[in-house]
């Protein structure tokens, strides 16, 4: 085609208002002063409409090379992880720093399902014992105090008993009769041996010494039904002699069957003790390193309830005592006939003694433990568009990532579908990143 020369003046500015955009308005005066129609000059003025209707020169860039003229040095259509692009937000280490948002790497793990049932803090019954007064007499002295801690076999309390002195007497007696009968048997044993004396006092020296040593044998067993060694009262005896004005012959000590701290104090200094009606206990001593919690299972979840079974235990008001880790010991294979449920007993350790008997807590057992190849924090789910999404971490930010969803706990929950084990996700504050995604799409549908 052959332009005149008249002309070519005009071809040259419309060339360049299309194909410049920037530059359409310093020449639309002269453009205008040729004789160029002002809607014609209204269209190439027109930025996008120029840019669809003149074609890009061939280049010899390879394919996927950025065009330094596209923004942000990217081809039209490249696929980076860019902010504004569908699924994607932009963020550096320094903004997720700075915003808390916590990345941990994606794992296998152990799935605890649990169950809550209220419960009653009691003392563990294998270490409550009583103070038992297995004599008849008064009490003549209390050594401990309500809360006071003893060991096992000292002496918590002492009676005076005219039974017990009475036992000590006779066995005591008996040991006195047994050796001088003892004696007397072997002199005539000795004599018999010589055919000195006659065989009549031999055989009665002998039956004498024999009784006389049953006779001491019985009286140290009574004493021992007292709880007392005969060792000890013969012991006792003998510094007794030294000291006439200090007798124990009528003193019977108590002593606690077990360590632990006085729980209970049944009677006062001069009480009776012992007879029908009068106290038969003096003390209640209890072990409180380790009680037990008293629950009442349902029927529904008492097949899931093992002896074995680890359990959590939670104070029942806020401000109480952490939460404890404890073991199921014992399941009642009896239901409770007006509540219809089981008896479940678990052992608690106990050796700061925060968790005192009477106090209502709630002991979460656990009910199944399953393993799972891949698992993530609840923290780490959003839900978006009604979908369950997490939010993987990439060079350029995250990347929406809909997941597919299995068993769970109260922490964590399987992942069937939709990540590997290895990938790093966003765990904690999840929700800026749900955020800053609505305003990434909203921007690229507009």
């Amino acid at each position: 085609m052959r332009i005149l020369p008249a002309t070519l003046p005009l071809a040259v500015g419309i060339a360049v208002g299309a194909a410049v955009p920037s530059v359409s308005g310093l020449v639309r005066g002269a453009l205008t002063a040729a004789g160029v129609p002002p809607s014609l000059l209204v269209s190439t003025a027109a930025p996008e409409v120029a840019a669809t209707r003149i074609a890009a020169p061939p280049t010899d860039r390879a394919a996927g090379d950025a065009d330094p003229a596209a923004p942000g040095g990217r081809a039209p259509g490249a696929h980076a992880h860019a902010d504004g692009e569908e699924g994607h937000v932009a963020m550096t280490a320094e903004q997720v720093a700075s915003q808390d948002i916590a990345v941990a790497p994606v794992e296998g793990g152990t799935l605890s399902r649990h169950i809550l049932v209220p419960g009653t803090v009691t003392p563990d019954t294998d270490r409550i014992a009583r103070v038992p007064a297995r004599v008849v007499g008064t009490v003549a002295e209390l050594r401990k105090r309500l809360g006071d801690a003893v060991r096992k076999d000292e002496v918590v309390a002492v009676l005076d008993s005219r039974e017990v002195a009475d036992a000590k007497s006779e066995y005591l007696t008996a040991v006195v009769r047994a050796e001088l009968e003892k004696t007397n048997f072997e002199r005539q044993q000795a004599l018999w041996d010589k055919r000195v004396s006659a065989e009549s006092a031999y055989l009665n020296a002998r039956a004498v010494a024999t009784e006389a040593a049953l006779r001491q044998d019985l009286a140290r067993q009574k004493l021992s039904a007292l709880g007392l060694n005969a060792a000890e009262v013969a012991r006792l005896a003998r510094r007794d002699e030294t000291t006439p004005n200090a007798s124990t012959l009528r003193q019977y000590e108590l002593r606690s069957p077990l360590s632990g701290r006085i729980v209970e104090r049944k009677v006062d200094v001069g009480t009776s003790v012992g007879k029908e009606g009068d106290p038969s206990e003096v003390y209640t001593v209890a072990d409180l390193s380790t009680v037990w919690i008293e629950l009442s299972v349902p029927t529904a979840d008492l097949p899931q309830v093992r002896e074995g079974a680890g359990v959590t235990v939670t104070p029942g008001r806020a401000g109480d005592a952490p939460g404890a880790p404890g073991r199921v010991i014992f399941v009642s294979p009896l239901l409770n006939a007006e509540t219809r449920a089981a008896r479940v007993v678990v052992a608690l350790p106990n050796e700061d003694m925060a968790w005192r008997p009477g106090t209502f807590v709630t002991a979460e057992i656990e009910i199944a433990r399953d393993r799972v190849p891949v698992r993530v924090a609840k923290s780490a789910l959003q839900t978006v568009e009604g979908r369950r999404v997490v939010f993987v971490r990439t060079d350029e930010g995250f990347e929406k990532r809909e997941v597919a969803l299995g068993r769970s706990d109260d922490d964590a929950v399987e992942v069937v579908s939709g990540l590997k084990a290895g990938e790093a996700v966003a765990v904690a504050n999840t929700f800026l990143l749900k955020a800053e995604l609505g305003k990434s799409d909203a921007g690229h549908d507009h």
